[in-house]
């Protein structure tokens, strides 16, 4: 499959220049369906988990259903202001120009290679990490926490953009041990121990 095209069986289809790729995945509803090759999940840019929301977010919901149904009924559609590619790509590059220290870039790194070479930072990682990030990770973790610096309104990248973004970036990225799932470790546990290890440089 070439570069912005998809095949879906036996026919491709050209992309337009903007796409998005999105999965989903229902914990309670896996008969049938098949986990995807590391290799492919690892072109997903993030890994988000969404729990049920809470009680007041639960009675905005409930407020927003019923004020669509209302609007369905009445034929009033809400206005909402559509973004041109033009507008999206600008903001692209606006975030590539983020400034981020060298020092940044390094503790970026430092955090991948410590999913490669466990065995640097303790003992515990070593035996919880089967294989570490690939660079599609560091990649990824990069223009994440540049994005995260753009939408607080900050031409900077913080450590905190970093940490922020480290677990949605990675936790698809790696693969547990064995010994890992038998302790019940989860790829969140993993991560937080990663921070934990790796200081900002």
């Amino acid at each position: 499959m070439a570069e912005g095209q998809v095949t879906v069986g036996r026919k491709t289809y050209q992309l337009p220049e903007l796409f998005m790729v999105m999965a989903t995945q229902n914990p309670i509803e896996q008969e049938g369906t098949y986990p995807l090759p590391e290799a492919q999940l690892d072109r997903f840019l993030m890994h988000l988990e969404i729990d049920y929301p809470d009680a007041a977010s639960e009675l905005e919901i409930l407020k927003l259903n019923r004020g669509e149904a209302l609007n369905d009924s009445n034929q009033e559609k809400t206005q909402l202001r559509v973004l041109s590619q033009t507008e999206i790509f600008n903001a692209r590059k606006k975030v590539l120009n983020i400034h981020m220290a060298s020092s940044l870039e390094t503790y970026m790194v430092d955090l991948i290679m410590a999913t490669r070479q466990p065995e640097k930072y303790d003992e515990k990682l070593k035996s919880w990490l089967a294989f570490g990030a690939s660079p599609r990770a560091t990649i990824a973790l990069d223009r994440c926490a540049r994005a995260r610096a753009w939408l607080h309104n900050r031409d900077f990248v913080s450590p905190e953009d970093i940490q922020a973004v480290l677990h949605n970036v990675l936790r698809h990225r790696i693969i547990l041990s064995y010994q890992a799932e038998a302790e019940g470790i989860t790829a969140n546990h993993l991560l937080d121990h990663l921070l934990s290890l790796v200081a900002v440089a």
